[in-house]
């Protein structure tokens, strides 16, 4: 029969013979005290040791969810790249009979600095009208050289230059200066990949004389100056060389000018030494060879006005034709922000200052579907100025369609000034 190996280790021995020996060799500690601490240094080695594994765990389940998170980014990333990648392959539009092919880019940067206010009072608009027919000459323009048309893109009708196309407004008052004391002048256009140049001549060439300087804006330059052209260095703005819509805002007071691509003001004259008296505009290309189209719309010269803080003085309220948002939609074009941002800065200023936010719209389509898109636009605008940061309770939205008409439906310009947001004092 095999003797029992005894399962106790060495270690084991020594440890009991060392609390035997404490337990004897230190009287003053009475057995319950001893035992006491003994229990207490355990339970903090256990405490310790859980600790550490609940720390594990934990590291592990952020580890696990950081995982799945990475995943989801991936995936989202992979379906928008290939989102991205089909709308671009299927971005190419058709334009007019002669099927030229391009890109449309829309803007969406967010104009949060933008602080162009257009004037209250539209005098010409055209953007142009769906009535337009396709290959045909623009009815609200005359022809100084080149070749124009009226072409579609993604659905909307624009004005296409051709061959170094140059046009004015086709006014009655044409020879005679219709451009007043305070003014702005805007306009989208669109610059085919390796587009020469677009210019802007605040002169009507064709029917006025006098002296005028040209702007150009692909890339931005001004001339003629005393001893020759000035061209912005790009330090503000980087300009589409792909093919892009592109905003243009032109201010003038008094004697001061200011002009803006997208968001950036790139033009500052504190004293324009010529008489604006009309408008121009010009694109072409520097080699005929190259010729491709160039595109405009929205097309507007206006008629500045009165500061917003002394329309809500002596009015009660403010009239604004600038806040644009894409048709028969309540979704707001980037161009808006320069009012908006006024409207926020007013606010701010003044904290005693409450607002209705009341949307109005022109004449076309019927009255009920007005009203639905009046009353959106205008919580669209509020929505806006809260999340800007102006107080909820501060702000309210209505809407009244066509009911409360400014001018005539009977005339674009008539339309645009109906076309309008109001900011009600409460």
């Amino acid at each position: 029969m095999k003797k029992k190996v005894c399962s106790f280790k060495t270690s084991t021995i020594f440890k009991l013979i060392l609390v035997f020996s404490i337990f004897f060799f230190v009287p003053q500690q009475t057995e319950a005290q001893f035992f006491k601490k003994l229990a207490k240094k355990a339970q903090e080695k256990i405490d310790r040791e859980a600790e550490k594994r609940a720390e594990k765990r934990l590291d592990k389940k952020i580890d696990k969810e950081f995982d799945k998170a990475e995943d989801v980014l991936d995936g989202k990333n992979k379906e928008e790249n290939s989102t991205t990648n089909e709308k671009e392959q299927n971005n190419s539009v058709i334009v007019n009979s002669n099927e030229i092919k391009t890109k449309s880019n829309k803007p969406t940067v967010v104009w949060s600095k933008f602080d162009f206010v257009p004037g209250d009072t539209v005098i010409f608009e055209d953007s142009p009208s769906l009535d337009e027919e396709n290959g045909e000459f623009p009815s609200r323009w005359d022809l100084e050289k080149g070749q124009v048309e009226i072409a579609e893109v993604d659905g909307e009708k624009v004005i296409m230059f051709v061959d170094g196309g140059m046009i004015v407004p086709y006014l009655k008052n044409n020879n005679q200066d219709y451009l007043p004391e305070v003014f702005t002048v805007e306009f989208d256009f669109y610059r085919p990949k390796k587009g020469n140049r677009v210019s802007l001549y605040l002169k009507d060439v064709k029917n006025q004389d006098g002296d005028y300087q040209e702007f150009e804006f692909t890339p931005i330059r001004v001339s003629p100056p005393v001893g020759g052209s000035v061209e912005h260095s790009s330090r503000d703005y980087t300009y589409c060389e792909e093919g892009c819509w592109t905003h243009i805002s032109l201010a003038f007071t008094k004697g001061k000018l200011k002009v803006y691509i997208d968001d950036a003001r790139l033009i500052n004259i504190p004293h324009y030494k010529f008489n604006p008296s009309g408008i121009t505009i010009q694109a072409y290309w520097a080699d005929a060879s190259e010729n491709k189209a160039f595109y405009f719309k929205n097309i507007r010269i206006a008629k500045g006005g009165v500061k917003y803080y002394d329309r809500v003085l002596s009015e009660g309220k403010i009239i604004v034709n600038g806040i644009k948002f894409d048709v028969n939609k309540a979704t707001l074009k980037p161009e808006s922000m320069g009012p908006i941002n006024k409207i926020y800065q007013l606010m701010e200023k003044n904290p005693d200052l409450n607002f209705s936010v009341e949307g109005h719209t022109d004449s076309d389509g019927g009255n009920e579907a007005n009203i639905t898109l009046s009353k959106a636009r205008g919580k669209a605008v509020m929505e806006k100025l809260v999340s800007m940061g102006i107080e909820a309770n501060r702000l309210k939205s209505n809407g009244f369609g066509e009911s409360k008409p400014l001018d005539s439906n009977s005339t674009p310009e008539g339309k645009a000034n109906n076309r309008r947001v109001e900011f009600v004092k409460f």
